[in-house]
């Protein structure tokens, strides 16, 4: 019998290039990942003694960092929602859009600018929101123009929708 109280997957939402960019690399860290830290560890065993061998143990590292990101992308793209991430030009946030945000009291100047999206679709140092995140929430289906609030941890925050589109 299901357990009632286990909470749903909530789907990661991905554009296609990226949900493909993931594809890639499990693919690669399944085969060819998988191979080298193999042949690391049985070169670094050939050298001797495993309790002081620097070589092993970073081996054995490796191997246990790769084989965690190989289950994280496994569960993420088992769950993951693919979206068009072709402009839309109706300007509207919507997952996949870089907005322009100027938070209420700010100058003009201090607009900052965010991707609504998966952490995984980070573009350079740009600022990722979720969109099941407070502000991605409030943001989704905004337009150029409309004020928003959402809960912050530290209270009530507006925010003003500068620009969509990057």
């Amino acid at each position: 019998m299901p357990n009632p109280s286990a909470n749903p997957v909530e789907p990661t939402v991905l554009t296609k290039e990226t949900f493909e960019r993931l594809q890639g690399e499990l693919e690669d860290l399944t085969t060819r990942g998988r191979v080298e830290i193999a042949q690391a560890i049985e070169a670094a065993r050939a050298l001797g003694d495993l309790s002081e061998n620097g070589d092993y143990h970073a081996a054995k590292d490796s191997q246990g960092k790769m084989e965690s990101r190989i289950r994280q992308l496994q569960a993420l793209l088992k769950h993951a929602r693919v979206v068009d991430d072709s402009p839309g030009g109706d300007g509207v946030v919507t997952t996949g859009t870089v907005v322009l945000l100027r938070y209420e009291g700010d100058d003009e100047d201090d607009a900052q600018e965010f991707f609504v999206g998966s952490i995984e679709e980070r573009r350079g140092d740009m600022s990722v929101v979720s969109p099941s995140a407070p502000l991605g929430q409030a943001l989704v289906g905004r337009s150029a123009g409309e004020t928003v609030e959402y809960e912050a941890p530290g209270g009530v925050l507006r925010v003003t929708v500068v620009r969509v589109g990057g």
